[in-house]
């Protein structure tokens, strides 16, 4: 049983996901300015730069956004050329376009646009020019995966694309081809309201982070949705009905006690253990966790672990634990990018090969593809992770305005 817990300060939504009294995932959201990750847009071309493959267009935020080749050929890979033609042969400067945002600005870096639209929906993933059908890895069964590829095939038209996603297993035909008419319906709008409009004009806005989380993960037959704030208690009510069968309970819960409701369910505490650079481990053991501009690098210590019968058995369970919890909390913190793990050195392969699945078997819960891409020379693990918004750890902390991040002062100088 999951729970999901919604918060709402004067400034901030805060949402946290208890799995089986585990915390997995947080999310915040200032309530003056929503992300724009997923939402629609008709723009206008400002430049294009051939030398880099690649465009900037005005969405009317405060900074263009950025639209590369890759972004702009086909999505299917079948249908791309073998050799990239020039981006300027494609678009060029004054073009009207619809884009949607893949990745939230950050810092002086515009918004991440595409021509790869996508709608999801509660089963599946619409994709209005896609033209081709691909289903969850994780459903558990061939069968099954056969049965939803060809009733996919039956119920897309022209040139969709569709993915259905890993909660459409064993769902009835007519729930599916519901979802599929509904999320074309919203991209027939989307092309309407651009018809009609002049750029730069916001022309669909994805769901917040509570709609989101409710859409993705939750299981209106098992969960609990708890909240402190009364409207957000009617919104997710209403939005779980059109989940449920009608005359099904809404497992939707207020709040009302003394005690702030992230204090009170034993989140508040976590996360402050959770977000800090060093963590420790059940065992004794700790990891260090380093943020840069370029990737995020962990560092595995045996700390106060002195464990097993022999120095590899104390090192193998040491990683492994680590490594389940590194992959925890890259879906918590919601890291991204590239990602490195010095684990302790292992002499023996069937120890690496070991902590490898103890990752995978906590990642293969995470909505966010996690690629591990090996060992490297160095024995240090190598990990790739999609995001598309910014890391929840930079909503809730501000950087130090005196060390900026480094956690180093300078010292003074004697004369």
């Amino acid at each position: 049983m999951k729970q999901m817990i919604v918060s709402y300060a004067s400034k901030e939504i805060q949402m946290a996901l208890l799995d089986r009294g585990q915390l997995v995932e947080f999310a915040s959201e200032r309530s003056s300015g929503k992300g724009i990750a997923g939402n629609f847009y008709k723009g206008k071309v400002m430049n294009v730069l051939p030398g880099i493959q690649a465009a900037f267009v005005d969405i009317g935020q405060k900074k263009n956004g950025f639209l590369y080749i890759d972004d702009v050929l086909h999505p299917h890979m079948d249908k791309q050329p073998s050799i990239k033609p020039n981006i300027a042969d494609l678009i060029s400067a004054g073009q009207e376009i619809i884009v949607q945002v893949a990745k939230e600005p950050v810092g002086t870096k515009g918004a991440k646009l595409t021509t790869h639209y996508s709608l999801p929906g509660r089963w599946v993933v619409y994709m209005p020019e896609a033209d081709y059908i691909a289903v969850s890895k994780k459903i558990s069964t061939d069968e099954e995966r056969l049965r939803l590829r060809r009733l996919g095939e039956e119920l897309r038209k022209g040139e969709e694309g569709l993915i259905l996603r890993t909660v459409s297993e064993g769902e009835p035909t007519e729930a599916i081809a519901a979802d599929i008419r509904q999320l074309r319906e919203t991209w027939k709008r989307i092309i309407s309201r651009a018809g009609q409009s002049a750029p730069p004009i916001e022309l669909h806005r994805d769901l917040g982070i509570v709609e989101r989380m409710i859409r993705d993960v939750f299981n209106p037959e098992e969960d609990r949705f708890i909240t402190d704030h009364t409207e957000s208690a009617q919104q997710a009510s209403e939005f779980i009905r059109t989940l449920v069968l009608p005359g099904t309970p809404v497992p939707v819960e207020l709040y009302s006690g003394q005690e702030p409701l992230f204090q009170h369910m034993g989140v508040q505490e976590r996360l402050y253990r959770d977000f800090q650079r060093k963590i420790w481990l059940e065992n004794g053991s700790h990891i260090i966790w380093d943020q840069t501009e370029a990737l995020t690098v962990i560092d595995v210590n045996t700390g106060k672990f002195t464990g097993g019968a022999t120095l590899e058995e104390t090192v193998t369970h040491t990683n492994i634990q680590a490594g389940e919890e590194i992959a925890r909390l890259l879906r918590l913190r919601d890291t991204g990018g590239i990602i490195i793990i010095d684990f302790i050195d292992m002499d023996s392969e069937s120890g690496r090969e070991a902590v490898v699945e103890a990752m995978e078997n906590v990642l293969y819960k995470d909505r966010t593809k996690t690629h591990i891409v090996g060992w490297t020379r160095l024995g240090m693990l190598e990990l790739t992770r999609k995001k598309a918004r910014e890391e929840t750890g930079s909503m809730s902390y501000k950087t130090c305005s005196v060390c900026h991040g480094t956690g180093k002062i300078a010292s003074r100088i004697k004369d």
